[in-house]
C-alpha cells in the first residue's frame, strides 16, 4: 500500500508543476493542442529559409497590408516537412543547365493566415477558386498551407516560374504548359520535391500553393502573429 503522505507530496507537487506549466507557460502547454497542429515561427526550424509575406505590403491581389508583421507560422508538421524540402534544395548545385554554387532555397509569400484576415479577402474577392470562403476556412487558417517559390541561395533571385503571386488565371494553373522550358522544368522542380520530399498536395490553380493533408483536421485559428 502506497504511504498516504508520500501520495500526498507527489500529487501536491503534480499539481503545482501544472499549474506553473498553464499560467508561466502558456505558450508550451496548449490544452487539446498536439505538436502537429501547434503554430511555431518558420525562422525558428528552418532559419537559412526566405520569408517575404505578400500580406504585410500591398503587393497583393487586395493591394492592401493585411499582416501586421513580416513573421510567417506554420503547423509544427508542416514546418518540420518543409524543412526536408529546403534542406533537399540547398543540396542542388545545378538545375536544367544552370549551375547553383551555393543550391536553392525556398522564399515563403504566405503561411498561416488568421481568419479574420480570410473574412477580409473574401468581401474583396468572393470567388472560392481564389480565396476559401471563411465560413469554411482555408488549410492557411489552420497552419497547414504556404504560398512559396525557389531561389538562388547565392543571389536570393527568384528562379523563374509561371507567373506571379495571385496571380488569377490559367497561366497559373499546374497543367498549363504555354510557358517556356525552363519555367515549367522550375515549376516541376517545385512540385516534385514538395510532394515526393514534403509530403505536400498541390492546388491545381495556384502553382505556389501546397497543403500538409493532416492538417485537414486542424482547428481554425484566429490567433494575430506578432
Amino acid at each position: 500500500m502506497i504511504n498516504k503522505s508520500i501520495f500526498y507530496l507527489f500529487t501536491k507537487s503534480y499539481s503545482i508543476i501544472l499549474l506553473i506549466n498553464i499560467f508561466i507557460y502558456p505558450f508550451s502547454f496548449t490544452l487539446g493542442q498536439t505538436p502537429a497542429n501547434k503554430l511555431v515561427k518558420v525562422k525558428e526550424i528552418i532559419p537559412d529559409i526566405e520569408i517575404e509575406l505578400k500580406y504585410s505590403t500591398t503587393d497583393n491581389f487586395t493591394k492592401i497590408i493585411l499582416y501586421p508583421t513580416n513573421t510567417c507560422y506554420l503547423a509544427f508538421g508542416a514546418l518540420e516537412n518543409l524543412k526536408l524540402v529546403q534542406d533537399s534544395l540547398r543540396n542542388i548545385k545545378s538545375y536544367n543547365g544552370v549551375k547553383y554554387p551555393k543550391g536553392l532555397g525556398l522564399k515563403i509569400w504566405d503561411g498561416y493566415r488568421p481568419r479574420s484576415v480570410q473574412y477580409r479577402m473574401w468581401e474583396i474577392v468572393p470567388d472560392p477558386r481564389y480565396v476559401a470562403d471563411p465560413d469554411k476556412g482555408s488549410s492557411h487558417n489552420r497552419g497547414g498551407a504556404v504560398d512559396l517559390t525557389i531561389i538562388d541561395f547565392s543571389t536570393k533571385r527568384e528562379l523563374d516560374m509561371p507567373t506571379i503571386f495571385d496571380f488569377f488565371g490559367v497561366e497559373a494553373h499546374h497543367e498549363y504548359m504555354e510557358h517556356p522550358i525552363h519555367v515549367i522544368a522550375n515549376r516541376k522542380l517545385l512540385r516534385d520535391l514538395m510532394t515526393n520530399v514534403g509530403g505536400f498536395t498541390i492546388y491545381a490553380e495556384e502553382w505556389w500553393h501546397y497543403k500538409y493533408p493532416p492538417s485537414d483536421n486542424f482547428p481554425l485559428l484566429n490567433v494575430q502573429p506578432k
